[in-house]
């Protein structure tokens, strides 16, 4: 009960904070929000998006779950990806991963873990398709930590893939996808290099009309 109460007592905490810092500040929240960024990353508690990146409530809009997985058939995800799309009007979608993934970890070892299994296989057909390049890394943690790189870019390429997104860009309605990673060892986010601003940046199978 001590740890229930003590988020209580942080929570008002908060809330005096920010009113004392700016008055005015949940008399907006309450009337609407217009984030900019939509973030889909991990579940992993170590890693809040707002705070690594310095936002306040209001500024990001978010989707997490395990590994950082953007499934075609996942409601979920797809329902955010649409509000955030093409109610809020995000610019810029963020697929975040990060080194030291347990998701990751778990979907390059044979051993079973049960219902997660069935959403580990995603992660673990990209482990497959790269299965070459990633044995070729001799260091362990090198390896995992390639293979969540190359998730990301899995997982930017199917938010691209999306009726949602391309719909975005058949209007022109200006929307960028990223690919980044973090880092737990040192708190640092870093940018893959995957940004896709348009239809013409996937491959042509994937393209709608």
């Amino acid at each position: 009960m001590k740890t229930l109460q003590g988020c209580f007592d942080a929570n008002r905490a908060w809330a005096a904070r920010m009113r004392e810092r700016d008055p005015a500040f949940f008399e907006r929240l309450v009337r609407a929000q217009a984030p900019e960024l939509l973030w889909i990353g991990c579940s992993d508690s170590r890693l809040p998006p707002d705070q690594v990146v310095g936002r306040l409530p209001g500024e990001i809009f978010v989707h997490r779950n395990v590994g950082n997985v953007v499934v075609h058939t996942d409601l979920n995800c797809l329902s955010v990806l649409q509000y955030g799309v093409e109610v809020l009007r995000v610019r810029h979608v963020i697929v975040c991963g990060h080194y030291g993934c347990g998701g990751v970890r778990a979907a390059m070892t044979p051993e079973p873990l049960g219902l997660i299994d069935n959403w580990l296989r995603h992660i673990r057909d990209v482990f497959t398709a790269n299965r070459d390049a990633l044995e070729a890394i001799a260091d362990p943690a090198a390896r995992q930590d390639r293979l969540c790189e190359l998730n990301v870019a899995a997982q930017v390429a199917n938010v691209c893939h999306t009726t949602i997104v391309q719909d975005a860009w058949r209007r022109r309605q200006p929307l960028a996808v990223h690919g980044w990673i973090y880092s737990l060892a040192d708190g640092l986010l870093r940018d893959l290099g995957l940004v896709v601003e348009s239809t013409e940046q996937i491959p042509e199978a994937y393209r709608m009309r």
